[in-house]
């Protein structure tokens, strides 16, 4: 048995695993914990902690999903000064194999290691095994990426499509993006300004300043809170959060009228990487917002704006759509890939 560290690391909180693996994929957790970033100084610290908690050997290897861009075996986080290199983390643990992956290329791993259980099938299509994988996640921001089979596994490949040009198509989207270009003073607009949780954020002000229905007092509190904190690394609120309990609930026209376009506006990008790349292997709507309004999405506009892209519509509706349900699926990719290493 080899004994495996794996850790999703972001700005605010990170998460370590311990697991054994032997010769197949499969991993058993043997112990997980989860710490504040910010009451660290390094990661070094917390996995020293972790380890001591944990009362077994040094792992043989790890992997360490960051939330930010790797660069030469080194990654800066957004949101905190750590600055994290291989060779160092190496060196400081005594742990002989680390490697450091970006966060959305650990779901994409993840997904190899994914259960029945872990999905809910959106679109069933025509699968094909050999073709590539999709992978589209609305969180925080909006992450993209796709595998690629290579003899009998597969290679993960993440981008940085959610920093594409947001592509309005009717009048109202045209509306949005005018609105969002005069409220930033800024050139352009990227999809993730619209498909993220600042996106629903930016819809719904979008809405509410043009009027399109009037706002109930408790969201209104709840958003006027979020924009006094605007540029604060933590809210005391979560104004995109309230907006999409409220949409479930039916108990806001305005918040309905916010997920509406949010979610037209999720397929339609879906849809768009889904032509760049056709994903016969399946589509994989990651990230945390999905499963929070599956209702919705089942129900509302997102399969229809996936597909609505004219003479290539059959072409889509071939393609497998899925939505993972596990919020854990980082760290089954970062333990999937340490096993790699």
């Amino acid at each position: 048995m080899t004994l495996l560290l794996a850790g999703d690391i972001g700005g605010t909180k990170t998460i370590l695993r311990l697991v054994e693996t032997s010769d197949s994929p499969a991993t058993d957790t043997i112990y997980q914990e989860s710490y504040h970033s910010a009451d660290f100084p390094d990661l070094v610290p917390i996995v020293q902690q972790f380890l001591v908690n944990a009362n077994t050997p040094i792992p043989d290897k790890a992997c360490f999903a960051i939330a930010g861009p790797i660069v030469n075996n080194t990654a800066k986080l957004t949101n905190l000064v750590w600055f994290l290199d291989t060779e160092r983390l190496q060196e400081e643990l005594g742990i002989p194999h680390i490697s450091l992956i970006n966060d959305f290329a650990a779901v994409g791993y993840g997904i190899l290691g994914l259960q029945e259980k872990d999905l809910l099938t959106l679109q069933v299509g025509q699968s094909q095994p050999e073709a590539p994988i999709g992978i589209i996640g609305a969180g925080t921001g909006l992450g993209q990426g796709f595998l690629i089979k290579q003899g009998n596994d597969y290679q993960v490949f993440p981008s940085e499509g959610g920093h594409a040009d947001f592509a309005p198509r009717n009048e109202m989207e045209f509306q949005l993006l005018k609105y969002l270009l005069g409220k930033h003073d800024i050139q352009r607009i990227s999809v993730e300004r619209v498909v993220s949780g600042m996106g629903i954020v930016a819809i719904y002000q979008f809405l509410r300043d043009r009027k399109f229905a009037a706002e109930s007092p408790d969201i209104a509190q709840i958003v006027r809170t979020w924009e006094q904190e605007a540029g604060q690394e933590e809210k005391s609120v979560d104004a995109g959060a309230a907006i999409g309990t409220a949409a479930l609930q039916g108990s806001d026209r305005l918040c309905e009228q916010t997920l509406q376009l949010f979610i037209e506006a999720y397929g339609a990008e879906a849809g768009n990487l889904a032509l760049k790349l056709l994903p016969y292997g399946g589509l994989y709507i990651a990230g945390g917002i999905a499963p929070k309004i599956l209702p919705l999405i089942q129900n509302s506009g997102f399969l229809l704006n996936f597909t609505q892209k004219g003479r290539m519509r059959r072409l889509l509706e071939e393609i497998p759509v899925y939505i993972i349900l596990n919020p854990e699926v980082g760290l089954i990719g970062a333990a999937l890939c340490a096993a790699r290493l």
